[in-house]
């Protein structure tokens, strides 16, 4: 995750200087919840505490077959939650969104 956050920055710096990003084991959700897990979130800032973008790690390990599929999963999750925090589409955000290539 470090990796693709750093590469998000060096686009978008500015943009993120008061942006958190933290890995999570699982998404907190109550027990009558019936959809998909959350594979990321992100996390209004309040009481002085930078907005959170946040990465479930289990959901996503189980999601993808492989460690080059996680690193594809994570860098179009951290883009999605990016465009929607900035208002923009993920490809504006980062080109490569949702491409097969690195």
């Amino acid at each position: 995750m470090r990796d693709e956050v750093r590469r998000l920055g060096r686009r978008w710096g500015r943009e993120l200087a008061q942006v958190e990003f933290t890995v999570e084991e699982v998404p907190a959700v109550e027990p009558w919840f019936d959809g998909p897990v959350p594979l990321g979130q992100t996390r209004p800032g309040t009481g002085g505490r930078p907005v959170r973008i946040v990465i479930f790690r289990r959901p996503v390990e189980a999601r993808a077959s492989g460690e080059r599929e996680t690193g594809r999963l994570v860098r179009d999750l951290l883009v999605e939650e990016v465009a929607d925090l900035l208002g923009l589409s993920p490809e504006s955000v980062d080109p490569s969104y949702d491409s097969p290539d690195d």
